[in-house]
């Protein structure tokens, strides 16, 4: 392809134009504007971090401690939102050679194996809570079990998503495995 045929990046006036489509966060969920959150504030305490280390030199010794919780509870949180659109790793090359019938009944195991660890997981998450709601965070005077309380909701939205996008897979009778072209969007 020649460049003069490519459509152009400048107009006539010699400025570059360019028109985006508009932002729709209608579709963001309640997990997804929380993994947000926390991922401002863990860029806001590395950022301070950051700043009286190397700018003051005279580092703040909590911010190490809250940036690794607020990781924590970032991929936590985040793992929900990637139930919800179903696009953890997967493996789908055995699905292009079984019969339909024993990769429906396979891709089904996988849901219900998905919605059984997320399910377990909440129950040790609360029952480790319960064990340890005396232990204190290391350098500030905070309980652990607020760390352990992210974790329990990133877990308890990833519970929920599983069995959400178990009803969906089941309503229009195929999974995202069966066919790796479809979205949690095509009914």
């Amino acid at each position: 392809m020649d460049l003069d045929d490519a459509p152009k990046v400048m107009g006539d006036d010699g400025q570059f134009h360019a028109t985006d489509e508009a932002v729709d966060l209608s579709h963001t969920t309640f997990e997804g504007w929380a993994a947000l959150a926390l991922f401002w504030a863990l860029g806001g305490v590395v950022f301070y971090q950051f700043f009286t280390r190397y700018a003051l030199n005279n580092s703040a010794s909590w911010t190490e401690e809250i940036a690794r919780y607020l990781l924590i509870g970032t991929v936590f949180v985040g793992a929900a939102i990637g139930v919800a659109k179903n696009n953890h790793i997967q493996v789908d090359l055995l699905y292009r050679w079984l019969p339909a019938k024993a990769a429906r009944v396979l891709s089904v195991g996988v849901d219900l194996v998905r919605a059984a660890f997320f399910i377990a997981m909440v129950v040790l998450t609360v029952q480790l809570m319960l064990k340890m709601e005396s232990y204190q965070m290391t350098i500030i005077d905070l309980p652990m079990n607020i760390v352990y309380g992210v974790c329990l909701f990133g877990l308890a939205m990833a519970a929920l998503r599983s069995l959400w996008v178990m009803k969906v897979h089941w309503q229009r009778g195929y999974s995202v495995l069966e066919r790796p072209e479809t979205t949690m969007e095509d009914r």
